[in-house]
């Protein structure tokens, strides 16, 4: 490992070669100047790990050293020498950034044992650095973190077929990262530099969405007052994204797979036959098998799809991702909000990894905003920082039913009357009880229940419907609207 380098900046020449002389005797790389400008001009030419200052310099002094190093180099550890009457000085020189301050006269031995000290902060901000990088470059791509096994063989699947052209079929459940996943396909693909267009396929009608994917002539329906180009059009050359596949009409699905053999189509009301070359990404959290076993999506559309299939685990089968992720969002969103927090408590992460996650990683994204806003500056977030709860077990409060979080396993809701024959099934039951205590809590108001579980209103209209819960005020069925 490379010696740790030193810069001493002192006027009295005995004080500057006997400083000089101990560091070197000890392994440092040491160099030394006899004035502030002198100082200032090593400073401009070369970087330094730690530098040794004293306060009073012919020139400039060495508040101006300080701010002019830490200006240059943020890592630099800068260490300050003063008098018996200027201590005062040398605590504004430490709120300004520098490491500590020495009094003179001292010992070499005194001086040497704060070097120590700063060196140990360098090697464990290095060791920290080289890990992050590790993190970085094993368990990361383009933004999609995994430390779990399947995760990484999933990264690793990613960067093998973006240099492809084939259709890939990405599945998982909602807040899984589907969409990070097409991000990252197309960013590292060779149609990087093209266009990437994304289309919600269950946020639109079988009308609209047929026009939006393909476009329409002038007339062709009513508002249709000029050709409007489709998103495969707009696509051409780059990727195409189509997320909810599995929720497009047999009329679409039909359309879709002419494009998909034959690289071409006919704008809605229009003869004109246009030819397209587009990356097809396609992402689902239904069962897309069982969709076609159940005739409600064709079977040869279905292998045209799953060329390439990308399977999303859940969260709560990557718990060890969980943290990872959870570092990595804490660190963004503070940055965001200029608020600087410590990281997670130890409580905090014991919650976190007990938490089933059923909105998976946008719910834990939610999650962190949260706590971000909540946290106290400087200070580590704690378990009811997470959860939002006023009246938290954590700070003497009873337990929350609603809460689900921080709370989950002591109101013992899930202990009565439960004849559960497998995990799958008791999950699903937990799932399904927490569900319908927060829309009891929010008065049936899918909207305000969907922000407390960290999920969209999509997705939490699937789980009613899928579990059959009536979810608004006037009780009517989960297919109904609630505002």
């Amino acid at each position: 490992m490379k010696p740790f380098s030193v810069l001493i900046i002192d006027d009295e020449p005995l004080m500057r070669l006997s400083m000089l002389d101990a560091l070197k005797a000890v392994g440092f790389g040491a160099q030394a100047a006899s004035t502030g400008d002198e100082g200032r001009e090593i400073l401009g030419k070369e970087t330094f790990d730690i530098v040794v200052t004293d306060l009073r310099l012919p020139g400039i002094d060495g508040l101006d050293l300080l701010q002019i190093c830490k200006q240059r180099s943020p890592r630099t550890e800068v260490i300050v020498i003063t008098a018996h009457g200027s201590v005062d000085t040398a605590v504004e020189a430490m709120k300004r950034g520098a490491y500590d301050y020495i009094i003179k006269p001292f010992s070499m031995d005194e001086l040497l044992l704060i070097v120590d000290r700063a060196t140990k902060v360098l090697a464990l901000r290095q060791e920290n650095l080289l890990l992050r990088d590790e993190l970085e470059g094993r368990f990361s791509f383009q933004g999609i973190l995994g430390k779990n096994e399947e995760m990484r063989e999933v990264l690793e699947k990613i960067k093998l077929i973006s240099a492809t052209d084939s259709t890939v079929l990405i599945i998982g459940e909602s807040g899984t990262g589907k969409e990070l996943v097409a991000n990252a396909l197309h960013r590292h693909s060779p149609r990087r530099d093209q266009a990437l267009i994304k289309v919600s396929c269950a946020a639109l009608p079988e009308t609209l969405l047929e026009a939006e994917l393909f476009g329409h002539e002038k007339g062709a329906f009513t508002g249709a007052l000029k050709q409007r180009r489709g998103r495969f059009e707009l696509a051409h050359k780059g990727t195409l994204f189509l997320d909810e596949i599995g929720e497009i009409s047999p009329v679409v699905q039909v359309k879709l797979l002419r494009v998909l053999q034959e690289r071409q189509f006919e704008r809605v009301g229009g003869n004109e036959t246009v030819e397209v070359d587009v990356r097809l990404v396609c992402a689902t959290q239904k069962d897309l098998k069982q969709e076609v076993q159940q005739g409600r999506f064709r079977e040869d559309l279905y292998y045209r799809l799953n060329v390439l299939p990308v399977r999303l685990p859940p969260l709560r089968e990557r718990r060890e991702d969980i943290l990872v992720i959870g570092d990595s969002m804490l660190q963004a969103r503070s940055g965001r909000m200029n608020k600087v927090l410590k990281g997670f408590s130890q409580k905090a992460r014991e919650v976190l990894l007990r938490y089933s996650f059923p909105g998976n990683v946008r719910e834990l994204e939610n999650m962190i905003e949260r706590a971000v806003a909540l946290g106290r500056p400087s200070e580590e977030v704690q378990p009811w920082d997470l959860c939002g709860f006023p009246s938290c077990p954590f700070l003497g409060g009873a337990p929350q039913s609603a809460c689900g979080f921080c709370c989950e396993g002591l109101t013992g809701k899930r202990d009565q009357g439960m004849a559960l024959d497998s995990l799958a099934s008791a999950r699903e039951q937990f799932e399904r009880d927490y569900i319908m205590t927060v829309l009891e809590r929010v008065g049936g108001s899918r909207t305000e229940a969907s922000k407390l579980l960290g999920l969209s209103r999509k997705a939490l209209w699937e789980k009613c419907k899928r579990y059959g819960i009536a979810s608004n005020r006037s009780g009517q069925g989960a297919e109904g609207e609630d505002e």
